[in-house]
């Protein structure tokens, strides 16, 4: 593999890894207060298609539209949409106190067939499938970072080629690892997750901190569709199911992660890497691996490349339950519904 080859590879996987990162990162926050959200492919549908549809009517309304207000409007709509999906989930899973599991992945397919109807019409608006384009808001998301993205040269290209979206996504995580260890709200979410009676003996109002990590997760979540559709694919859409695949991913890397925010950030960048193994991947290698596998046809072993976030997400999960630490499970009462009257 060449230098130029490992820094595209390099590249494509922190871009790719950035989508999954915040997904994962607002989810890691839900689960923490006991809520286990199935939904976050859906939640990261209705801030994909919420963001292009606000970006789409300003720019087309507008003679001269404005990178900083087509920023601002993609991103509000974006956030407000799958905040509401979190508001959702919440008050039919702790207000009413549905089946999480259910509700989740009704979420996922609700906010699925929202997204692609709107986004089904704003094509038609376009002019037909796959001509919605919003230029200005996709460059103002594209954006980099000055004079850092090229000043030190192939360093650069490999720390510094990224949008700010990408900056984002770790100081969001790094901030939401601080703020459920290094703080006394977090302490308070964490105990929530593990024995919501307990917390509630102690004076904590259980269901307000579920309403709010649930919607603030639903809402980092919502960023990573944001980022799907202004800075993977550039400011269009797509009826592909791509994002729902995204999703799941994410809701994968929790599990990899051990639900520790912190570790989302070179998690994400794995499994970035391993899902764009097959295009980087040099072909004397490849040829190798198909010889052991027995694999003739260059799909099969793509798909086998795909396979490995899967895989590795399996593999961390056996070694976790085997040393069965603590530290390293998911909240206690996660997925479970509180009923206060058994107090």
């Amino acid at each position: 593999m060449t230098l130029d080859s490992l820094i595209s590879w390099i590249n494509s996987a922190v871009i790719f890894g950035t989508v999954i990162m915040f997904g994962s990162v607002g989810e890691i926050l839900t689960e923490k207060s006991g809520n286990l959200n199935l939904g976050v492919p859906g939640v990261m549908y209705l801030g994909g298609v919420a963001s292009i549809a606000g970006a789409h009517f300003y720019e087309n309304y507008t003679d001269d539209p404005n990178k900083v207000i087509c920023l601002i409007i993609a991103l509000i709509s974006g956030i407000i949409a799958s905040a509401l999906g979190g508001l959702i989930y919440s008050f039919l899973t702790i207000t009413l106190r549905a089946n999480q599991n259910v509700t989740g992945l009704t979420l996922t397919i609700f906010g699925s067939g929202m997204a692609n109807f709107f986004g089904g019409s704003l094509n038609k608006l376009s002019g037909g499938v796959g001509q919605i384009s919003v230029l200005t808001t996709s460059a103002a998301f594209r954006t980099k970072i000055p004079w850092v993205s090229s000043a030190f040269g192939r360093i650069s290209e490999i720390f510094f080629n990224y949008n700010w979206m990408v900056y984002l996504a770790i100081i969001i995580t790094i901030a939401a690892d601080y703020f459920l260890y290094k703080t006394r709200t977090g302490l308070n979410l964490r105990a929530i997750g593990e024995n919501p009676a307990t917390a509630d003996a102690a004076g904590i109002d259980v269901a307000r901190y579920k309403y709010l990590a649930t919607c603030t997760g639903c809402a980092i979540s919502g960023l990573g569709g944001i980022f799907y559709v202004m800075c993977y694919i550039k400011g269009t859409w797509e009826n592909s199911g791509t994002i729902e695949a995204l999703g799941w991913l994410a809701v994968a890397l929790v599990i990899f992660t051990m639900w520790r925010p912190i570790n989302a950030i070179w998690g994400s960048y794995l499994f970035g890497a391993c899902f764009w193994l097959n295009i980087y991947m040099p072909s004397s290698i490849s040829q190798y691996i198909s010889t052991i596998l027995r694999v003739k046809q260059i799909t099969h072993l793509q798909n086998i490349y795909k396979m490995l976030p899967y895989v590795v997400t399996i593999i961390v999960l056996i070694i976790v339950s085997l040393r069965n630490k603590k530290e390293n499970q998911g909240p206690a009462a996660l997925g479970l519904s509180y009923f206060r009257e058994e107090r």
